[in-house]
């Protein structure tokens, strides 16, 4: 891009699940612009009605995460510098959720897969006891932080050209969310999560083409999960579980 061009040709997606078209607008080229400026801007400069979601804006929350140029990206964290092309930027709602208004997606079906994925912490001790420690070095502790840090953005779910294809796949998070609780040793229903991924829809639908490992903005490795799911799933139907 030209350092003296003045304006970023903006399109942005104005719609919802129905249908929609992009409108294109002319916005202010800017130093250190990010791509959640770009849409702040247009919001507040031009059309208040453009509909959006962000919280943090320093790559805390993930909530501002939308397809920029075809590819999910946080927008707080993406310079326009890094990804505009002839100084044009499309931007638009994440893949394969359901479009609220504009850029905002309905994130229910991202969270009812964890569910689903029994993604949620199963105790098996109460706050009355005493806590137990983990040993930081054990090959489970290890696996499991290495998987952690995903904050439920949803980048990975949308690049995941599974997900498009087959509705009812779990998807990349809820999976791996399932392979950190499988190696936390305080998690009490290991063969339950182990069952809940084997069924339709779960991990052994995965065709391992990597789009979530390639876009998590966190650098986290959900094939890597997923692959230890299958692993784990088939150890315990051979065993009998």
């Amino acid at each position: 891009m030209s350092s003296d061009t003045k304006t970023l040709d903006v399109s942005v997606w104005r719609g919802d699940s129905a249908g929609g078209k992009f409108e294109r607008f002319q916005v202010p080229n800017q130093q250190s612009q990010t791509i959640l400026d770009v849409v702040v801007w247009i919001q507040q400069k031009i059309d208040p009605t453009l509909a959006y979601r962000y919280a943090c804006r320093v790559g805390m929350c993930g909530s501002c995460a939308m397809m920029v140029n075809g590819e999910p990206r946080w927008t707080c964290r993406t310079h326009v510098l890094k990804v505009i092309r002839d100084n044009r930027i499309e931007v638009a709602p994440l893949r394969n959720l359901p479009v609220i208004k504009d850029l905002a997606t309905d994130m229910d079906p991202f969270f009812t897969k964890w569910v689903k994925a029994e993604g949620v912490f199963h105790p098996t001790s109460s706050r009355d006891d005493d806590i137990v420690k983990v040993n930081p070095s054990s090959d489970d502790r290890i696996l499991a932080d290495a998987a952690i840090e995903c904050i439920n953005c949803a980048v990975c779910y949308a690049s995941c050209d599974t997900v498009q294809g087959n509705p009812e796949y779990l998807g990349p998070a809820a999976l791996n969310r399932a392979w950190t609780l499988v190696n936390d040793e305080k998690d009490g229903k290991r063969a339950d999560i182990l069952d809940a991924v084997s069924q339709r829809g779960g991990c052994h639908n995965c065709h391992s083409q990597g789009s979530c490992a390639k876009f998590c903005p966190n650098e986290l490795s959900p094939i890597t999960s997923i692959a230890g799911l299958k692993r784990e799933t088939i150890k315990s139907f051979f065993k009998g579980r």
